[in-house]
């Protein structure tokens, strides 16, 4: 079994976020409020763009297993609240689910909002996505407010969730 690392995409690995991207797009299409279509119509520059990020707003994640990316997520500071982490793009492929590694994921950015002063990272699940909101609750999320559609024209509704970032201690494992 491969050591999984997390780290933040490189600028010059767009293609491949790009690639993954899109595969978890195909893979769970009731995860995201983006369409498969409407990122694969992105031209090479806006993919490009979106790693060309500020390091102090946004944490672009991914998950090596082996030589291989087995997943991602993206942290985003909100600017109109700064003591928001909004949790983006969570997503594993289906042959590394099962051995921790949205965990880590999710760790990494709790930890990333502790070092930035954030009080709460905040996300939304699709309602009925039982193994996604059962990661989320093991690493201390809860529901707040009510449901909300998932995109304009979707019956599907996401559930927001949100935890406190304790300013303490790095995050315990969520496995």
């Amino acid at each position: 079994m491969h050591e999984v690392s997390i780290r933040c995409f490189r600028r010059e690995e767009w293609p491949v976020y790009r690639a993954l991207r899109l595969r978890a797009l195909a893979d769970a299409p009731d995860a995201f409020g983006s369409t498969y279509a409407a990122a694969r119509q992105r031209p090479d520059s806006a993919w490009a763009q979106r790693l060309d990020h500020d390091p102090n707003v946004d944490l672009p994640l991914t998950a090596e297993v082996g030589d291989t990316l087995g997943g991602l997520a993206w942290g985003h500071i909100d600017p109109a609240d700064p003591a928001t982490v909004h949790l983006y793009q969570m997503w594993v492929a289906p042959e590394h689910r099962g051995r921790g590694i949205g965990a880590a994921l999710l760790a990494r950015v709790v930890d990333w909002a502790r070092e930035r002063g954030a009080r709460r990272v905040a996300l939304a699940v699709t309602c009925g996505n039982s193994p996604a909101r059962r990661l989320y609750e093991r690493a201390g999320f809860r529901p707040v407010g009510q449901p909300e559609p998932l995109r304009p024209g979707s019956d599907l509704r996401v559930q927001p969730m949100e935890r406190t970032v304790d300013t303490a201690s790095p995050s315990p494992p969520s496995r």
